[in-house]
Formats: C-alpha cells, sequence, structure tokens
C-alpha cells in the first residue's frame, strides 16, 4: 500500500480503546480589542482520526478558533497543543498542516499539476517521490485530465478538489477546511461533502472543518462542536446534538424545530409535565437541574409530530388548525397554529399525507412525551 494511503482505524490510543488526543485548547480565549472577548475560555480535544465541524452563526468565534490552530491568529491567553508540542508561537508555515478556503487560493498562473506539487517543492522533496505522491492523487480526485489546465478553466467543484488535492498531497497530520464549500452550488456542494468524508475515511485524515451550514455538519462529521458568543454550547455526535440538544440554543440552530415556552408543573422518574398556553399540558424530557415551577421551552421536532389518525393513543393529543401546506418532493411541510403559535410544523412523508385535508382544517395532533424535550427558558 502506498505511503499516501494510511489505516483509518490505526490510531494510536490513550489507553484500550481510546483514540490519543492530537490537538488540545486550553482555557484559550481571544480578543481583538483587548475588552470583548470573541473567545472565551475555550477547551476542545481532538483526536487522531476525527472529522470535528465548528459549527455556528456569524460571530460566534467558530472561525477564530481555525485560525488560531492554523496560526493566523495567536491567543490572547489560553494554549493550544499539537500532540505534546506548544503551537502558540510557531508560525503556520511550520506547523505542517494542510488547509482548503473557500476561495480556493489556487495559483492562476499555474497548472493543476503544479498547484498540486507545491507543497512538495518546498518541502524540497526528491522529484521522483513527487512524481508519484502527485499522480496518486490526480488518480484519487479523478482529475488525470486535466493535470495540465490553469484554475481558470476548470469549473468550481474542480477547482475545489484541487484545493483538496493541494491540501492532502504531502500527507499532513491535520487538514483545517474553512467553510470550502460555500461557493458551490446546492447539488455539487453536497457531492462534495460526500467525497471530502470518503477522503477523510479512506486516508485516515483528521480534519478540523469551519460552517455556519447545520445540514453540512451533521452530513460530514464524526463531532460537532456548535458555538455561540465565543463559547462551546455542545459538542456531541450529529445524533446527539439533534436528538439531545443541551440548551435551547443547540436545539434551534440543529435542524428545524418548534418551541413553546412552558412551565415545569411535576418532575418524577426522568420525566416532566408541562403546562403552556391556553390551559394545556404536554409531558416531555427534562434538560438536567430544571426544578418544578421553573419557566422552560418545550422543543418537538416537526417529522415527530403525528396528525388525525396517526395521534390516536398518543398521550399528548391536541387540536390544531392548518395554516398553509409547502411540498417538497418526498414530504410536506405543513404549518399548524397551536396555541396562539401559527408557525407551528409537522413534516409528513408524502406517502402519508391525507389529500383531503386543506388550510382552515382543525385536525388532531399528537407526540409522546420521549419526543418532547424541556429545555432552559431564552
Amino acid at each position: 500500500m502506498s505511503d499516501i494511503h494510511r489505516q483509518s482505524d490505526g490510531h494510536a490510543t490513550d489507553g484500550p480503546g481510546a483514540p490519543s488526543p492530537l490537538i488540545r485548547f486550553e482555557a484559550v480565549q481571544k480578543t481583538y480589542d483587548g475588552e470583548s472577548l470573541v473567545v472565551k475560555d475555550l477547551n476542545l480535544t481532538i483526536h487522531e482520526g476525527e472529522f470535528v465541524t465548528l459549527l455556528g452563526p456569524s460571530g460566534s468565534g467558530k472561525t477564530t478558533c481555525l485560525m488560531m490552530l492554523a496560526g493566523f491568529e495567536n491567543p490572547t491567553a489560553g494554549d493550544i497543543y499539537l500532540g505534546e508540542q506548544r503551537l502558540n508561537r510557531v508560525p503556520p508555515h511550520k506547523r505542517n498542516f494542510g488547509m482548503v478556503f473557500q476561495n480556493y487560493a489556487l495559483f492562476p498562473h499555474m497548472t493543476v499539476e503544479e498547484n498540486i506539487r507545491y507543497p512538495l517543492k518546498t518541502r524540497r522533496l526528491p522529484a521522483a517521490e513527487a512524481n508519484r505522491k502527485v499522480s496518486e492523487i490526480l488518480d484519487m480526485i479523478q482529475l488525470r485530465d486535466f493535470a495540465r489546465r490553469r484554475p481558470t478553466q476548470l469549473s468550481g467543484g474542480q477547482q475545489q478538489r484541487v484545493a483538496l488535492a493541494r491540501a492532502l498531497v504531502f500527507e499532513p497530520r491535520l487538514v483545517l477546511m474553512d467553510e470550502p464549500l460555500g461557493a458551490l452550488d446546492k447539488q455539487l456542494r453536497e457531492h462534495m461533502q460526500l467525497e471530502i468524508k470518503q477522503l477523510h475515511e479512506q486516508l485516515g485524515l483528521t480534519v478540523v472543518f469551519v460552517t455556519h451550514d447545520q445540514g453540512e455538519a451533521l452530513t460530514m462529521s464524526d463531532r460537532v462542536a456548535v458555538f455561540n458568543d465565543g463559547v462551546i454550547q455542545q459538542i456531541d455526535t450529529p445524533q446527539a446534538l439533534y436528538e439531545h440538544p443541551a440548551n435551547a440554543f443547540v436545539a434551534q440552530f440543529i435542524g428545524e424545530n418548534n418551541t413553546l415556552p412552558g412551565r415545569i408543573e411535576s418532575l418524577a422518574d426522568r420525566r416532566c409535565r408541562v403546562s403552556f398556553a391556553e390551559g394545556l399540558a404536554t409531558g416531555a424530557v427534562p434538560l438536567p437541574g430544571l426544578a418544578h415551577g421553573a419557566a422552560t421551552q418545550l422543543s418537538i421536532r416537526p417529522e415527530r409530530i403525528k396528525l388525525n389518525g396517526a395521534s390516536q393513543g398518543l398521550p399528548n393529543r391536541f387540536q390544531a388548525r392548518v395554516e398553509e401546506f409547502i411540498y417538497l418532493g418526498d414530504h410536506l411541510r405543513i404549518r399548524l397554529a397551536l396555541a396562539g403559535n401559527d408557525q407551528f410544523v409537522a413534516r409528513v412523508p408524502v406517502t402519508e399525507f391525507q389529500s383531503s385535508m386543506r388550510p382552515g382544517d382543525l385536525i388532531e395532533i399528537g407526540w409522546r412525551d420521549e419526543d418532547v424535550r424541556a429545555l432552559d427558558a431564552p
């Protein structure tokens, strides 16, 4: 096996079955003006072979964290480690990380092959070895036939492949990606998501990926760190973030979500009873630390809401008014009015939709206790 192909399951370990930490942020802070912190006491560990996405809205601190890891920004306080090496004052070119940017940053006067070879040239790799590595990566990204073209003669997706190949060809320990798919159209973006994920698994790469697109983060990542206001709100697997959000911000930011303000009426056996508008009440799973009488925000995913006959037998049933239908191919998004909230949404597969339903109809809706989260009040 060529040395560009590394075992994706052959990571070093701290102990039996535990992947070894590759990157550590320890109490890292960053301020640009000496007053407001863009990043606040960040503690984050990234393991060998992981695909970790830093996700959050604009200004949340995620890109600043990537720039500090890359060496383009220095922490105001705290430390960043690569293994046991402290990186704080190590310049970017000595960190030996692969970088992929949204704007590709390709050299326009160089061919595809020359762009990919450039990192090997700066590292003074012997010509025969460099030729072999470039040839391998050209095959891997399926651009051998385009090797002599210049970037301006390529599509956006092809340019992004070249940028990716240039970041991988020298086999870095870590690949950093800053919104690399942001300039692509939806279909190409989704194709490149799968392509990058396949390369990650095939080569055993460690990837830190920045995006504000939650769908992209859920598709590609082993773990996602959700940022807001300079703080990681939750870091977890995509499924855990979606199913078990740590707070109302995460629930609202990850996927589509219905919210209802309420109050905890009772707590027992990891369940609670929550009252909300118009004298209604529902069972729910409470966030740890919520007490009897506390204000809460209920979180209910649209696909967990059952309509009419499908709601029969469920412990929580209510009457709602149909406001609008939106056809989305494989499913319908049905906007409802419930308890004074006319933006309450149910998502129904097309095959289960009752075509007789019309805007203005009063229908029965329902859900299970375990499909509702009682979270912190905003």
